[in-house]
């Protein structure tokens, strides 16, 4: 038996942007597209939810997929917010242009440098294999906070152990980071 795929044009995800300012989070669906050119977010959506735009330099020419020139007109300002996805976030910075009833479209490039594992038939997303210099798993997050955490208190210990109690209130200068630090 043979199955007929249907053509799949378009891949969308859910995510969180969180405002910097504010730590205000937004949902908001996200249409990965390899044909895409960059990192977008819509005027409309950007202004509607109170995103902080910052006046680009130099603006820049947008076109269409289909080669027509934006009838929102040049690219002049960038938006900037952390993006949730799952386990998964990351530092973004966009484009604020007019994308009609898209919200957010990530571009080829950022596909190709964070190689989301995409079940087709399911439509799912999963960052499984993003490199960890463009963001971070929450529970890799977790796991470094536990790994400071414990390192805290094994320096409170050997505190304990090495310095007398009447210098406790002074104990900062006793820490590892603090001895090897030169005095100036």
């Amino acid at each position: 038996m043979w199955h007929t795929l249907q053509p799949l044009r378009e891949v969308w995800m859910k995510a969180g942007l969180e405002k910097l300012e504010s730590y205000e989070g937004v949902a908001v669906k996200v249409l990965l597209d390899s044909r895409a050119t960059g990192l977008f977010i819509d005027t409309t959506f950007a202004k509607e939810k109170g995103f902080k735009m910052e006046r680009m330099k130099n603006p820049l020419l947008v076109k269409n997929v289909d080669g027509t020139v934006n009838v929102g007109g040049a690219i002049t300002h960038q938006v900037e917010y952390n993006m949730f996805f799952k386990e998964y976030v990351e530092r973004v910075r966009m484009d604020v242009c007019n994308l009609g009833k898209t919200e957010v479209i990530l571009e080829m490039l950022w596909l190709a440098a964070h190689n989301p594992e995409i079940d087709w038939e399911k439509r799912e997303v999963k960052m499984t294999r993003c490199p960890p210099i463009y963001g971070k798993r929450k529970q890799e997050e977790g796991k470094e906070k536990e790994v400071k955490r414990i390192e805290r208190d094994e320096d409170k210990e050997i505190l304990k152990k090495l310095v007398p109690k009447r210098f406790w209130k002074w104990k900062r200068v006793f820490r590892k980071k603090e001895s090897e630090r030169i005095p100036v």
